[in-house]
């Protein structure tokens, strides 16, 4: 139960934070990117350091990179798809979901060893 509490309140936290960038910067749209992702990665690694200490975090924050750049460029992808070659949204997001998922295992092989 704290650890939900402190995940409410560190999240809770967190949004607040990036909401307020997100105002400062133009155009408003950033307001969504700022205030999901980062307030619940720092919610996690903030409670992962507590639980597990700062070695686990590192791992969980290193985690959270690659998968990132997964996600990066499973977007890049879905965009080119629909962009230059008009691939329908349901077909490029399919067909985009091999490159998601290898940049994902390549970067947790490289992380492991």
């Amino acid at each position: 139960m704290t650890e939900y509490l402190i995940r409410f309140f560190v999240g809770g936290l967190a949004v607040s934070a990036f909401a307020l960038l997100g105002d400062l910067f133009h155009p408003k749209s950033f307001a969504g990117l700022f205030g999901a992702a980062p307030s619940v990665a720092l919610a996690t690694l903030a409670i992962a350091f507590w639980n597990r200490g700062p070695a686990y975090a590192a791992l969980e924050g290193r985690s959270m990179i690659i998968g990132s750049l997964a996600l990066f460029l499973y977007s890049v992808v879905v965009c080119q798809l629909m962009k230059r070659f008009e691939f329908r949204a349901l077909m490029a997001t399919l067909m985009s979901l091999v490159v998601w998922f290898s940049a994902a295992l390549c970067g947790k092989w490289l992380l492991i060893g």
